[in-house]
This record gives C-alpha cells, sequence and structure tokens, in this order.
C-alpha cells in the first residue's frame, strides 16, 4: 500500500466536513480522493476542478440515492474518467486498465464541460 496523498486545504463542503459535497466515510473518502488525483495527474485538470467535477456528477440526485459502495468494485478511473470525457464515436469511454484502453485515443475523446464557477461543487480553490 503507497501513502496517501498530501491533498490541498479548502474550503469543505457544507456540512460533510471534506471537499466533497456528500458525506463519505473513510475509506469512501479516500476513494473519492483517488478519483480526483486521476484527473488532476493522468489529465491535467486543477484538483479543483477535479473535486467539482466529481461533486456534479456523483454528489447530487440519484447518483448519491444509488449508493457510493457500489463504486469500490471498479478502479477510481472508471469513475473519474466519465466526469471528464464523453464517450468516443463507438459509445465508449476509458476504464483505467492499459488494455481495454489501448484503442481508445484519448485526444479525440469529447470533453465535458466543467460546472459552472459559482455552483456549489466548486468547493476548492485554483
Amino acid at each position: 500500500m503507497t501513502s496517501e496523498p498530501a491533498h490541498e486545504e479548502g474550503p469543505t463542503a457544507g456540512t460533510t466536513g471534506t471537499e466533497f459535497v456528500l458525506p463519505l466515510d473513510e475509506e469512501m473518502l479516500a476513494y473519492f480522493r483517488e478519483m480526483a488525483d486521476v484527473l488532476a495527474e493522468h489529465i491535467g485538470i486543477s484538483r479543483a476542478e477535479a473535486v467539482a467535477r466529481i461533486n456534479a456528477t456523483y454528489g447530487a440526485g440519484e447518483s448519491a440515492a444509488w449508493g457510493v459502495d457500489l463504486m469500490g468494485h471498479e478502479l477510481p478511473e472508471y469513475w473519474a474518467y466519465g466526469t471528464y470525457y464523453s464517450p468516443d464515436h463507438r459509445d465508449r469511454l476509458p476504464i483505467g486498465d492499459p488494455t481495454a484502453d489501448a484503442d481508445i485515443d484519448f485526444s479525440t475523446l469529447p470533453v465535458r464541460p466543467a460546472p459552472p464557477k459559482d455552483s456549489p461543487f466548486w468547493t476548492l480553490e485554483e
């Protein structure tokens, strides 16, 4: 097991006590932070934008209702990439598996717009 990366301190999201807008236990908090790491390190967006995208996708409505426990059955990349990319012309998204993703040209994938900066999903400063 690797040591946990240092995370930027910033405003908390409501009453959750973390940068995420939904309450997470310690295990899922670490998992969501891994998703943010994927976006920041592999795609090159700011950690603030990564968290905002995750919050917008998984922190509201039905995504939160079906339960984050199911998420742990996939690599963090599986969920993270879907917050940034739209599916390709064959309706595929990268999943974080080098073999499965080998024939996906990341540079041609459509990019989803980030949440508006004035939305409650932006909980960290850039």
